[in-house]
C-alpha cells in the first residue's frame, strides 16, 4: 500500500499540473481575447532591459516610477494610419466617502474613448466627455460592487462622493464586469484622466496606453512604427535605451504560452521525484519479496520452470503495483482537479475543467514502465537462483 501511494502522489501530481496548465491557459487566453485582438499596448519600463527581464520586474517591484509617458505620446501615436483610437490609463487608492459610508476603492483615470473600446458596459447613467476630461471636470462612474458598496440599492446619478476630500458628482454606473488579470474592474471608480492626475494624485504621466488597430494583420509592422513614433517624442536615439515596451495581443499570448509551458515543465518534474521514490519503492519491496520466496522460487525451478519465466513472474507483479497506483492517482488527480474548477468558479474565476487525454496516457504509460525499470533488478535475482540452493533456504 505505502509503494502504490508513492506512485499515486507522483501521477496524481502530474494530472493536476497538466489539467491546471489547461486552465489556466484558458483563463488567460480568455482575458486576451476579452480585449481583442486589434489592440497594442504601450507599458512603462527601464531603460536599458528588456520588457520581459528580470531587471525591469525588479525595478518595478522596487518602487522604481517611469514618469515620461505622457497623454501627449498617445495623441502623437492615433495620428497613425493604422490606429483608430486610444485612451491612456493611470491608476490611484484614495478613500471614498458618501454620507456614513467610508471605503477605500481603486481609482481608474481614462480617456472618455474607454468606453467604446473596453467591453464594460454602462448601467445607468452615461460614461464621461472628452470635453470633461480636458476641463478637469469632477465626475465619476462607478462599477457595479462599489456602486452597492456606497448606495445600497438606490440610485446614484446625480449624487455627489467625496475622493480624498474632493467632491465628484456620480454621472454613471458601469454593469458587472468580473475581475480582468487580478484587477477587480467593478470596484472601481472610473474618471477623466487629466482629473485625476491634476486635482487627486498630482502628477502628469501615465502608466500604459492602449491603441485600436484598424488592420489587426499590420501588427507587428505597426508596432515598430509606434516605436519609432515614441522614440521621436521622448528624444531617444538608441533604442536600448527605451523608457517603453510596445506590444502587440498576439506578442502578449505567445508570451503567456512561453511562461505556462516553462511552469509546467517545471511542475512536472517536480511531480516526477514522487515518481522516483516510488519506483525506489518497488524495487525495494519486490526485493523483500524475492529473499521471503527463495523457497517458493527453487520448487518452481525445479519442477521445471525456466528463468525467464519467473523474471517474468516478477517483473508482472511491479507492473500490476505500479498500475494500481496510476490508476489510483489518476482517479484522485482527476476528481481534485475537478474539486478545484468548482472552487475557482465559486470565487469568480473562468476556471474550466479540463483534462489532458495525452497526460493520462503518459500517467499509465510512466506508471508501467517505472514497474518494469524498478522491478527488472529484483526480478532477475530470482530467476538467477539456484533451485537446489533455493530449496534448503529457510
Amino acid at each position: 500500500m505505502l509503494t502504490i501511494l508513492g506512485i499515486t502522489i507522483g501521477i496524481m501530481a502530474v494530472i493536476l499540473v497538466l489539467s491546471a496548465g489547461q486552465a489556466i491557459k484558458g483563463l488567460i487566453v480568455g482575458e486576451l481575447q476579452s480585449f481583442g485582438s486589434n489592440f497594442i499596448e504601450i507599458e512603462v519600463k527601464t531603460p536599458q532591459t528588456k520588457h520581459t527581464s528580470t531587471e525591469n520586474a525588479f525595478s518595478a517591484i522596487g518602487g522604481s516610477i517611469i514618469t515620461t509617458l505622457k497623454e501627449k505620446d498617445a495623441e502623437a501615436i492615433s495620428v497613425h494610419p493604422n490606429i483608430s483610437n486610444f485612451y491612456a490609463g493611470v491608476m490611484g487608492q484614495k478613500i471614498v466617502t458618501y454620507e456614513n459610508e467610508i471605503k477605500k476603492a481603486m481609482l481608474f483615470g481614462t480617456n472618455a474613448s474607454f468606453i467604446d473600446i473596453d467591453t464594460g458596459e454602462i448601467d445607468q447613467g452615461r460614461f464621461f466627455s472628452e470635453p470633461e476630461n480636458n476641463s478637469l471636470s469632477q465626475v465619476a462612474v462607478l462599477g457595479s460592487k462599489i456602486k452597492i458598496k456606497l448606495f445600497g440599492e438606490s440610485d446614484p446619478i446625480n449624487e455627489s462622493i467625496r475622493i480624498n476630500n474632493v467632491k465628484f458628482k456620480v454621472v454613471g454606473t458601469l454593469k458587472e464586469k468580473g475581475a480582468s488579470f487580478g484587477m477587480d474592474m467593478d470596484n472601481m471608480i472610473f474618471m477623466p484622466i487629466k482629473t485625476l492626475q491634476k486635482r487627486l494624485l498630482g502628477i502628469d504621466y501615465v502608466t500604459f496606453i492602449f491603441s485600436q488597430m484598424i488592420d489587426k494583420n499590420q501588427g507587428e509592422q505597426t508596432a515598430l512604427e509606434i516605436a519609432e513614433i515614441m522614440r521621436t517624442q521622448h528624444k531617444i536615439t538608441d533604442p536600448n535605451k527605451d523608457d517603453f515596451a510596445v506590444i502587440t495581443m498576439d506578442q502578449m499570448m505567445n508570451m503567456m504560452n512561453k511562461v505556462l509551458a516553462g511552469i509546467q515543465i517545471l511542475l512536472i518534474a517536480l511531480g516526477s521525484i514522487s515518481y522516483s521514490s516510488g519506483g525506489v519503492g518497488i524495487m525495494n519491496i519486490m526485493y523483500v519479496s524475492v529473499i521471503e520466496r527463495t523457497a517458493e522460487i527453487g520448487l518452481r525451478k525445479a519442477l521445471g520452470a525456466k528463468s525467464s519465466i519467473v523474471l517474468w513472474q516478477f517483473l508482472f507483479e511491479a507492473t500490476i503495483i505500479t498500475l494500481l497506483g496510476g490508476i489510483a492517482g489518476i482517479i484522485l488527480g482527476v476528481f481534485l482537479s475537478w474539486l478545484i474548477s468548482i472552487i475557482a468558479g465559486a470565487i469568480g474565476f473562468k476556471w474550466n475543467f479540463s483534462i489532458s487525454w495525452l497526460g493520462l496516457f503518459l500517467a499509465v504509460s510512466v506508471s508501467g514502465l517505472i514497474g518494469l525499470i524498478f522491478g527488472l533488478y529484483p526480478a532477475r535475482q530470482a530467476a538467477k537462483k539456484n533451485p537446489i540452493e533455493a530449496l534448503r533456504h529457510e
